[in-house]
This record gives structure tokens, sequence and C-alpha cells, in this order.
């Protein structure tokens, strides 16, 4: 997330690939507080607190058209045409 952020539509569709927001969260981030503060909001507000926080994501995140993953997952991406 250094280089560029993900737009609302990205993070979207990337949810979709890998199961859901909650797959998302990168529960061993630095920033303990915006981690503690998404366990306690309500689920219509965590989307827009993710896009605007997204230092709390698993990292890197990878697309291949409506394919995605978080993390490093080489052995995934190796079998991406």
């Amino acid at each position: 997330m250094n280089e560029k952020e993900l737009s609302k539509g990205e993070f979207r569709s990337v949810c979709q690939a890998v199961g859901g927001i909650k797959a998302v969260i990168n529960e061993e981030c630095k920033d303990k507080d915006t981690l503690a503060l998404l366990k306690y909001i309500a689920e219509s507000e965590l989307e827009d607190k993710l896009l605007s926080n997204q230092q709390v994501l698993k990292t890197p995140i990878v697309r291949n058209g409506k394919q995605a993953t978080v993390g490093y997952v080489p052995e995934t991406w190796k079998g991406w045409s």
C-alpha cells in the first residue's frame, strides 16, 4: 500500500475473491489502535474504515483478473496463467 491504495471497486473485488472483508485484515499489523477499532465498529462501516486505513490490510495484494490473493502465496501465483 506504499505505492498506490486500492480504490473502492478494487477493494470489493479483492474481498470477493478472497472470501470476504475479514480475510483482508492483517491481525498482526503494527496499527493496534485501528485494529482494535475494527473489531467494534458496525459491519456497515467496516469497508469505509478499511479503505481509509489501508495500513491494516494484509500485503501483498496480488490480482489476476477476477482472482486475487492477500499475503505471500507464490504457489498460487505460479498456477495463474
